[in-house]
């Protein structure tokens, strides 16, 4: 069984949940629009002193609406979006399809060559950014792309009374030749705009991978892909509005900020807590303060709460439906994480591709392990959804049998943008080859053992990363650890670790290479660890390999 098609579990985990869903809103924004009508006057963002209602998130989106249409944006042009996570985020992208246009996500850790390849192949026509990132690096790129209006905002826009102390460093620094946000939404405010339509194959979101395996690429996350990815995260994880508040941790910019966190929250009206870029000890404080019940974040993040000094004296019991994505999960660390918080782990699975979700864990379920690999199970697939594991030859192999997943469902993209070639090739007939490297037992559950690209070849024999990392997680000094592959004149390459130590913890690499040799095959163990302060990250809180293969 490849084909995951009986859903064994539902009748243990979820009776109640239908295996497929149908999508109650043709669009983003008419899933938007929808909650404005029933819930006009209860919080949708918080963002420290500030809050915003339905209502005047909708006013405030409609008013830089008009002001795009009057700086002669048109249905279909792009508007990028160069923020933290700030309300003024949300606004522009709502606004970008009030507008009939196209947003494209960009990381707020890029730096000019990767900010001006984005503008370039994205074609956008307005910049969206923040002062800071526009001085620091935007200035110096636009006038080379096809950028024609350039907007700026101030992470103290919308506060109200004393600037918290997470943003004393910030000054004001508009640029000449821009238009400040919030004054262009007081200029235009009450002007009406023709209402735009979309249907569930417009794009709604360029987001672009994070370029692994070459130049990153924009996916076409369509308007259905974004209202399905969506209702599907507030039904596995049974969220009410009147009930759940959303721990806006992840980066707006990536794809499970985008649906997990922005289209969650305009789907269920439901508040959003942003707090700028992630701080451990402000994000606990967060949590406490506002009694966030859901979020997703990496692997990362949760680990950097739980070790952070403040972990101890907040009270985060209303954390009880978190999802990690993104990376890897140790089995170690989520149970250290349920032990330190007394609410579990449920682990999702998905890819810029996918427009986040395609596997994730029962509600009330607890994932099992993998005996063999040790492995944490992923979850299994999410509503509507088929995944094959295949081998490379495209032939379904048997339960417990390793081979890449390939994943058919609604929420998958229609390709990437002006890049026919390519996306023929990852999602030939709407069926996309992900590069993940796992298995399913015969109980349906998904085991992700790895990329293929990451794979180790140590004498001819294969050594995943993944299943060194979660050995290394078991060390009790060990925060955080990063698996690569290594030249070597005699083994052809080698397995080295990085690693990063709890606080107040000690061990030297010899002790870390034994704690390994005992409890793995004598290929596998790393030959070399290496200590270090921290572990590159991704702004999404992905581990980087590849800089570590890079600088070894």
């Amino acid at each position: 069984m490849s084909i995951y098609d009986d859903r064994p579990w539902l009748a243990r985990y979820g009776a109640d949940m239908p295996a497929d869903l149908e999508r109650e809103h043709e669009s983003a924004l008419a899933m938007f629009e929808a909650a404005v009508r029933r819930r006009p006057y209860e919080t949708l963002l918080r963002y420290y002193s500030a809050s915003l209602t339905l209502a005047e998130v909708d006013r405030l989106a409609g008013a830089i609406a008009a002001a795009l249409k009057a700086l002669g944006v048109e249905r279909g042009d792009r508007v990028a979006l160069f923020m933290q996570n700030v309300p003024q985020y949300v606004l522009a992208m709502i606004a970008t399809w009030k507008a009939g246009a196209i947003a494209v996500s960009v990381n707020p850790m890029n730096r000019e060559r990767e900010l001006a390849g984005l503008l370039e192949d994205s074609g956008a026509k307005v910049l969206v950014a923040l002062e800071d990132l526009y001085a620091d690096v935007g200035e110096a790129v636009v006038s080379g792309t096809a950028v024609e209006v350039v907007i700026t905002t101030s992470e103290l826009d919308l506060l109200h009374g004393e600037v918290p102390p997470a943003l004393a460093h910030v000054q004001r620094r508009r640029a000449p030749g821009t238009h400040d946000l919030l004054e262009l939404a007081r200029r235009h405010e009450g002007q009406v705009i023709d209402r735009q339509q979309f249907t569930g194959e417009d794009v709604a979101v360029l987001t672009y991978t994070s370029g692994t395996t070459g130049p990153p690429k924009g996916a076409m996350n369509t308007h259905g892909n974004v209202a399905f990815a969506s209702q599907a995260y507030r039904d596995w994880m049974r969220l009410r509005p009147d009930h759940d508040v959303i721990l806006g941790v992840a980066p707006l910019f990536h794809v499970t900020g985008l649906i997990a966190h922005i289209g969650l929250s305009l789907l269920m009206g439901a508040p959003l807590v942003l707090m700028g870029r992630f701080d451990a000890a402000i994000c606990l404080e967060e949590i406490e303060r506002h009694r966030a019940t859901f979020t997703v974040a990496s692997i990362t993040v949760f680990i950097a709460l739980m070790n952070h000094p403040d972990a101890a004296h907040r009270d985060l019991s209303s954390l009880n439906k978190a999802m990690s994505g993104g990376a890897p999960v140790s089995p170690a660390t989520a149970a250290a994480w349920e032990q330190t918080t007394g609410t579990p782990i449920h682990v999702v699975y998905g890819l810029t591709e996918t427009t986040s979700p395609t596997h994730a864990v029962p509600l009330g379920a607890t994932a099992p392990v993998d005996e063999t690999s040790g492995a944490l199970s992923v979850g299994v697939p999410v509503f509507s959804t088929s995944v094959r594991v295949v081998d490379e030859a495209g032939q379904d192999v048997a339960a417990g049998e390793l081979g890449e997943f390939v994943t058919s469902g609604p929420q998958v993209v229609p390709g990437y943008w002006n890049k026919p070639e390519e996306s023929e090739h990852a999602i030939a007939g709407g069926a996309l080859h992900t590069g993940d490297i796992g298995f399913m037992d015969d109980d349906g559950w998904f085991y992700l053992v790895d990329r293929k690209k990451d794979m180790i070849n140590a004498s001819g024999y294969k050594v995943w990363p993944r299943e060194v990392e979660d050995v290394l997680y078991q060390h009790g000094a060990v925060r955080e650890a990063a698996v690569v592959g290594v030249p070597d004149e005699y083994r052809g390459e080698t397995v080295k670790a990085f690693v990063s130590l709890r606080p107040g913890a000690s061990a030297d690499p010899a002790d870390l290479v034994s704690f390994c040799k005992q409890r793995m095959a004598a290929y596998k163990y790393p030959r070399a660890v290496e200590i270090v302060d921290e572990l590159p990250k991704t702004a999404s809180g992905k581990i980087l390999r590849r800089s570590l293969r890079d600088q070894s």
